[in-house]
């Protein structure tokens, strides 16, 4: 079993309250614009991380970073980007992947705005974890925690912190 903490849009800002969340977790996954590769370095001292790059992201993590990942975890099929869309509005890259091969779990960023939605349509968990930066509209910084046991994908957790806190 795997534990994941998954987080997006952080905008070159880690706030350290999130940090007690990752001791539990065996991997940290970014779904893009992270801001610097500081921001993945500092991740990396704690446990291992996977990341895409966003569309604010210079070139210092996009060369370290691809812009889609598709892995597996476990026996998951995950596919992660940062604009991807959502079930009934995937981006026409995203929709493009996951009508030719679609994954158990997609996700991706970028919105700012949590949602966790089941698509029955092509059978996939979608995840967006929000926005856990300090930039952009949202008020309530989130990100969510989950395991991936074989092929099950549970005990998904959602993450908030006071923006202003």
């Amino acid at each position: 079993m795997q534990r994941i903490a998954l987080l997006s849009d952080t905008h070159n800002y880690l706030d350290p309250k999130i940090f007690k969340y990752f001791e539990t977790c065996d991997q940290i996954w970014h779904a893009g614009d992270i801001g610097t590769i500081a921001v993945t370095d500092e991740l990396s001292k704690i446990k291992s991380v996977t990341a895409v790059y966003g569309n604010i992201d210079g070139q210092d993590v996009r060369k370290a970073y691809p812009l889609n990942q598709r892995f597996m975890c476990e026996k998951v099929d995950v596919f992660m980007t940062h604009i991807g869309g959502y079930p009934g509005r995937y981006s026409p890259e995203a929709l493009a992947e996951i009508t030719k091969n679609p994954p158990k779990l997609f996700i991706c960023g970028h919105s700012h705005i949590l949602k966790v939605i089941f698509d029955k349509k092509y059978n996939l968990l979608h995840i967006n974890p929000g926005a856990a930066g300090i930039h952009g509209f949202h008020n309530v910084k989130t990100f969510v925690r989950f395991a991936i046991d074989g092929d099950k994908i549970k005990d998904l957790e959602v993450i908030e912190i006071p923006k202003n806190v």
